[in-house]
């Protein structure tokens, strides 16, 4: 895609309350448009109908969207860029101009050399942090296990490993993380655990991932 995994996420969160004000004119055409490009899960669907209140209803459809990740966060700014999305908000023309920067070309890399903006992007798409993991740890309920076989695919007896190992929840969950990262190696992203524990099914806080999509 065209904007980088963690920014597109900050783009979006960073015009969420431009788009509430717009959006509200017809909060039911946008949520119909996001359920039809399955940008919204069916369960996700359901609470976001429930909101009474238009306002409330674009906010809970953008909070949905920017919670399950980077895919669904450009889907929905490529959706704002219809056609018939923009003839139906007109005020929405200045989403049509929203650019994450993306990385010089290699002659203008090597001239320029690495530009901070650069480096958060590579800092962002590289191998996630014991910090991160750390964060994330103390935020997973108590159903780490079933977090770790369902999203991380590790097996139950590594993990009862790491429950008579480990004395406290925190270390197990992140002794499970760690052991996770140094499985997948290159592909243990910030951007990637974020997605697999983003799955609404594991019912884990979006607020204890949030960390995940940080680029500083």
């Amino acid at each position: 895609m065209a904007e980088d995994a963690a920014d597109v996420v900050h783009l979006l969160k960073g015009q969420k309350a431009t788009l509430i004000e717009i959006l509200r004119a017809d909060a039911d055409f946008v949520v119909q448009h996001a359920h039809s490009r399955y940008l919204v899960s069916d369960q996700g669907y359901e609470k976001i109908q429930s909101c009474r209140v238009p306002s409330e209803k674009v906010q809970e459809l953008l909070d949905h969207v920017i919670w399950r990740g980077p895919e669904a966060a450009q889907g929905m700014l490529d959706l704002l860029k219809e056609k018939e999305i923009q003839e139906t908000f007109p005020k929405l023309d200045f989403v049509k101009d929203l650019r994450v920067k993306t990385p010089l070309s290699v002659e203008e890399s090597e001239l320029q050399g690495p530009t901070p903006a650069k480096k958060a992007l590579r800092k962002g798409c590289g191998r996630v942090t014991e910090k991160q993991l750390m964060i994330v740890a103390k935020g997973l309920g108590s159903n780490w296990r079933q977090i770790g076989i369902q999203a991380l695919g590790i097996k139950n007896v590594k993990l009862e490993q790491i429950e008579e190992e480990k004395r406290t929840y925190v270390e197990r969950v992140f002794a499970m993380l760690i052991y996770w990262s140094n499985r997948k190696k290159e592909k243990a992203t910030a951007a990637n655990l974020h997605s697999l524990l983003s799955q609404e099914d594991l019912g884990v806080p979006p607020e204890s991932i949030e960390c995940l999509l940080e680029t500083d």
